[in-house]
């Protein structure tokens, strides 16, 4: 059974006070931009989250995320753990979809700012791409580095735990 939503469909819920909305994205891309009725839950955190929040088992839980992916991982989250509520779903598109949509957002910080996800990614992806040239140029520990800096990566998808995101949220340009 599909999970998926409108955006419209979502706003009409929501605007009816049929549903709750929950932003699994990361605390600095909610701090960019949210939508308004919704709380910010980190998919990261999500699971003892939920074991310590009680939903209301009578209304409607709305998942989102950007792009839609984290809200569908959202709901089989959701529907593991234990919780009382048989009406859950994942705007479709995300953010990006409900803006798609017409429907309006939030915005506190410039849109010129590029979160600490996607800021990581721009500086493992790099650190890769420099260790593997420097293995082709024939020294063999240019690729031992670069599949460190990919099992680093792993790790943090993994469990949800990255140390140089919690290092680039205390950086003066991401406060």
């Amino acid at each position: 059974m599909s999970r998926n939503i409108s955006a419209e469909q979502a706003h009409e819920w929501l605007k009816n006070g049929e549903a709750i909305l929950i932003d699994v994205r990361e605390p600095d891309e909610f701090r960019a931009e949210h939508i308004s009725y919704a709380s910010s839950m980190p998919l990261s955190r999500l699971d003892e989250i939920l074991k310590t929040v009680d939903l209301p088992s009578d209304r409607k839980i709305i998942f989102h995320c950007l792009k839609g992916k984290r809200g569908l991982s959202a709901c089989d989250i959701f529907s593991n753990s234990g919780a009382q509520c048989e009406a859950y779903y994942n705007i479709e598109g995300g953010i990006d979809g409900w803006k798609d949509a017409g429907l309006p957002v939030i915005t506190w910080v410039s849109q010129a700012s590029i979160s600490v996800f996607r800021q990581v990614q721009i500086i493992v992806g790099l650190l890769i791409l420099l260790a593997v040239l420097v293995g082709l140029s024939g020294f063999a520990f240019g690729f031992i580095l670069a599949g460190i800096f990919g099992g680093l990566l792993f790790f943090a998808g993994l469990t949800g735990w990255c140390g140089l995101a919690m290092a680039l949220q205390r950086m003066p340009w991401n406060r």
